[in-house]
């Protein structure tokens, strides 16, 4: 096992991040005073509802008015017209580590025997161009704000090159610091280089211009043993990191809520996904304690054993806090219309929310983004309504839900920042991101062998 402790050590300051960047030399990603002006604002905020025509005011990363006819002199003007302007989707939970890994799976190869062939492979310059790849993805299809939970960060170099890939990336996120995969199950995680991660690149509490926040994800008991969890769960909380879990999908029932609660774990700072075995007990805890869930559809669905569909149904009529997810790009696209159509019996406007301010609220970031509210940072998404699959239009959530997919996403802003423009991606060098994932996953592929070796050219 890697010696996280004596890495840090020898490598300290020769870690930093280097100043390289993967937008094209053209591309303003300056954050600017803009009007969007004419569209039709949902937006998710309880007390503005759905406006049919109105303007968003944005300035220098802020929304300052939301109405009609707004006067914003010096504002270059962005015309929505026939365009829904909403929240940029917030993905709760997303393994980017592995993006380039989303084509590993075949016939009788699924998700977990792929993972177990390869993570082991993953060198620090995969990894950034994983996740950058995932982040490119990602804003390409309106999400502005994801979960990285790198349950595979084998070494503090792996875990720079992640962080250098969010910084290139341009897209809110919280890094929640994990584990080495396929590590022994009895052997608790050494959390020490999430130490040194804090200090050279949160010692204000966030990163990269406010845009990335820290937390921890621990294997649970899943992949651990109860002294190794126990342990872990310990090294966590005297950090005082927002923790994530993986709750199970399969039994035997591995977090007993109650026993949570009284050792002081649950709270709106620790996440639980999946969670298919919780008992009706269970979710009322969550609920009292405002512990929120991350819910994956496809990954719920296709991995997870019994009735996910009820237990889902069963989770929000206790009143917990659900979030949505994709989980990772090898069980599911990054793309949180498809998502939320998997979300059962829940209204339009419902499965809006989960899919943005309930994920905001979730990382703890509901004052922050999640909504189109004056104050709030500006993450936002402009959605064509006269695109072939959405025409002739009709009411706007429903529009949202029921029909829209990524290619519909016309204009995406991060923080105030223009990363998509007119259906193109226009802060990244696309052509240089797919050159170096192609690279890295042929240099895995082929290391791996067997049924992942590439056919012949």
């Amino acid at each position: 096992m890697i010696n996280r402790r004596t890495l840090a050590k020898s490598l300290g300051a020769a870690l930093a991040i280097p100043a390289t960047t993967t937008a094209p030399a053209t591309a303003d990603t300056r954050r600017r005073r803009y009007l969007i002006r004419g569209g039709a604002v949902v937006t998710v905020d309880r007390a503005l509802g759905v406006l049919p025509r109105a303007d968003v005011l944005v300035d220098d990363g802020r929304i300052e008015a939301v109405g009609r006819d707004l006067d914003a002199r010096g504002a270059k003007v962005v015309d929505a017209t026939d365009m829904i302007v909403m929240p940029g989707f917030v993905n709760t939970h997303h393994h980017m580590w592995s993006a380039i890994g989303r084509n590993y799976v075949a016939d009788g190869f699924p998700y977990f025997a792929a993972k177990r062939a390869t993570s082991t492979l993953y060198e620090a310059t995969d990894v950034y161009r994983s996740v950058l790849l995932g982040l490119a993805e990602l804003a390409n299809a309106g999400v502005t704000t994801v979960h990285n939970w790198s349950n595979n960060t084998r070494s503090p170099a792996h875990a720079d090159a992640e962080l250098r890939a969010h910084r290139d990336g341009l897209l809110r996120a919280r890094f929640s610091y994990g584990h080495v995969d396929q590590m022994p199950r009895d052997v608790p995680m050494d959390l020490t280089d999430v130490d040194r991660v804090r200090s050279q690149y949160f010692a204000n509490g966030t990163a990269f211009d406010g845009l990335v926040h820290l937390g921890i994800n621990l294997r649970g008991l899943s992949q651990s043993t109860e002294p190794a969890f126990f342990a872990d769960m310990e090294a966590a909380l005297r950090r005082g990191l927002p923790i994530a879990i993986h709750a199970g999908q399969a039994p035997p029932r591995i977090v007993d809520a109650a026993d949570y609660e009284r050792r002081g774990w649950l709270g709106p700072k620790t996440l639980l996904c999946h969670y298919l075995t919780a008992l009706d007990s269970d979710m009322e805890i969550l609920a009292r304690t405002g512990t929120p869930l991350s819910w994956a559809p496809h990954s719920e669905y296709r991995l997870g054993t019994g009735d996910p569909r009820d237990a889902l149904l069963r989770f929000r009529k206790a009143g917990v806090l659900v979030s949505l997810s994709s989980d990772a790009t090898s069980i599911a696209p990054s793309d949180m219309f498809e998502t939320m159509r998997l979300v059962p019996e829940a209204g339009f406007r419902d499965v809006l929310e989960m899919a943005t301010l309930g994920g905001a609220r979730a990382l703890g970031l509901g004052d922050v983004t999640g909504s189109i509210t004056v104050g709030k940072r500006a993450d936002l998404i402009l959605v064509r309504t006269n695109d072939i699959n959405l025409a002739p239009g009709g009411l706007f959530e429903t529009t949202l839900v029921q029909a829209a997919t990524p290619a519909n996403v016309d204009t995406v802003f991060s923080d105030g920042r223009i990363v998509k423009r007119g259906g193109r991606l226009v802060a990244y060098d696309v052509d240089r991101i797919v050159r170096g994932a192609k690279a890295s996953s042929l240099r895995i592929r082929t290391a791996a062998g067997g049924i992942l070796t590439p056919p012949a050219t």
